[in-house]
């Protein structure tokens, strides 16, 4: 391993090294890593235990996509530069924070000079946003979030099909007592780095979270999300009910539909039922409230669906009315008919509605939990890229820098700073790593022309050709993922639909 891609070796104590890759500042003895499993000493000598990556575009086949995966070491081969991307995983940090970038490669792409600046992050300021696909309820919103019994976050605003949890930050990393912060870093490493994590939330569900895998909530694997709230169910699948069954309800936490009034039935004209509907009455065929949120119909509490109707009313409804009642997944459904007191009857639901069960089944897709990393990069992590840390920020923000991490793409906030999220399933796997402080180390690149490097106030003396970079430096070769944009070329993203 070259001193490049090691930390600091500060004086020996004893038969110890001491190593400034962090602020913990950790004396390493012969054979053993540091406390953030990344630095090790190796005869006297402190290595990196992981080999950098860098990111080949030529080993993909076929233009499909390839999942990340170890290819075997390099074989020393000179790297070409428009196929080769330099990433920053296993390149080592800026810290103590006046420290270059650890690697500032050049190469040229379609006769432009380029330069690709990248550094792991240490960073205290992140968190992950946790996309849950149910319609379960998992708790309040604002309720706690645990791991392991200790608060690692909270229950955040749910979005259309999905719950949706806020974790980590810097409040629980080091606001809280020590064992909060080590199981808050503890979490948020397993989750970007795509290992399953139990999360138990204060008055609600416990829930198993694996990026790009089915949640499950209480014990049991979720299968699809739903294919909209009740009113949209209803006005999807109108024409598809119409002259089959007399009334339909979908049933919602949120939105729960009603054929006979919905505009849909309207226009298809569907007569009054009758039906008489619990909950709060927003617009025609609308009802908020009809029970509450839980892990039954529709997200409600409810497993007696005739629970939120009231008694039909016997000026409108009619001895054999037909009735459907559906979940917003089709996972939940019961066929009834009125009897001659007006009182609905379970029967066996009619062959000509299975279709349009099944049809909802079809158009729930695929529960997925997805994990996004967040995090600001500070002043010191940019102070490796320039002298003049604003200067970067003022780059990116004009779409002169392309940021990456670990060579996938990144959505950068608008406003002060460079706060960006990555979808963990997007990075190369183990790209994360820790440090003790606590806090989480994430892979960053920037990307640019080197001449807008220059301007910006780069540290030019420490730009080095790619062809530099050879095989004794521990270094791994992995394929570039064709769903990703290829950085050198951002335009040239292609979507994956497997």
């Amino acid at each position: 391993m070259s001193n490049e891609q090691a930390a600091v070796q500060s004086p020996a104590k004893d038969d110890k090294i001491r190593c400034d890759a962090c602020p913990v500042m950790c004396y390493i003895k012969q054979g053993m890593t540091g406390a953030c499993d990344r630095y090790a000493n190796h005869e006297g000598e402190l290595v990196r235990v992981d080999p950098h990556v860098v990111l080949d575009r030529t080993l993909a086949q076929g233009g499909t996509v390839v999942p990340f995966h170890r290819t075997g070491d390099w074989d020393g081969k000179i790297l070409q530069g428009p196929e080769t991307f330099v990433t920053a995983i296993g390149a080592g940090t800026t810290y103590p924070d006046y420290k270059p970038a650890p690697f500032i490669v050049a190469s040229e792409v379609d006769g432009v000079d380029m330069v690709t600046v990248v550094t792991e992050g240490i960073f205290s300021y992140c968190g992950v946003k946790v996309k849950i696909d149910t319609d379960r309820h998992l708790g309040p919103e604002r309720a706690l979030v645990r791991a392991q019994g200790e608060p690692v976050g909270h229950v955040t605003t749910g979005e259309y099909g999905s719950q949706m949890l806020s974790l980590g930050g810097v409040h629980h990393l080091t606001g809280g007592s020590k064992k909060e912060g080590r199981i808050t870093c503890d979490t948020l490493l397993d989750l970007c780095n795509g290992k399953a994590v139990e999360l138990a939330i204060d008055e609600g569900a416990s829930v198993v979270v694996q990026a790009g895998r089915a949640p499950i909530v209480n014990g049991v694997p979720e299968e699809r999300m739903r294919v909209g709230c009740g009113s949209a169910t209803i006005g999807m699948f109108a024409k598809q009910w119409h002259g089959k069954v007399d009334e339909v309800v979908v049933v919602d936490d949120h939105i729960t539909g009603v054929l006979s009034e919905h505009q849909a039935g309207k226009l298809l004209g569907v007569p009054d039922t009758g039906i008489k509907m619990k909950g709060r009455r927003s617009t025609p065929g609308r009802y908020f409230q009809v029970a509450e949120p839980g892990t039954g119909w529709g997200g409600t509490n409810i497993c007696a669906p005739l629970s939120i109707l009231g008694a039909f009313d016997p000026k409108e409804a009619w001895p054999g009315l037909r009735l459907l009642m559906v979940s917003t997944t089709g996972e939940h459904f019961a066929y009834y008919e009125l009897d001659e007191r007006l009182v609905p009857m379970e029967r066996e639901l009619p062959a000509e509605l299975k279709e349009s069960v099944e049809r909802i089944k079809e158009n729930c897709e695929p529960a997925l939990s997805t994990v996004l990393f967040m995090g600001g990069a500070g002043g010191s992590l940019r102070a490796g890229v320039t002298e003049n840390p604003v200067r970067l920020t003022r780059s990116v923000k004009d779409a002169l820098t392309y940021v990456t991490c670990g060579g996938a793409p990144v959505y950068v906030w608008p406003g002060g700073g460079i706060t960006f999220m990555v979808d963990v399933t997007r990075v190369p796997e183990n790209a994360f790593g820790y440090v003790p402080t606590p806090a989480l180390v994430a892979p960053i690149e920037f990307t640019l022309r080197l001449a807008d490097y220059a301007a910006l106030g780069g540290h030019m003396d420490h730009v080095r050709p790619l062809s530099s970079l050879h095989g004794g430096e521990a270094r791994r070769q992995v394929p570039h993922r064709w769903d990703n944009p290829w950085p050198f070329a951002p335009q040239t993203a292609r979507r994956s639909h497997g």
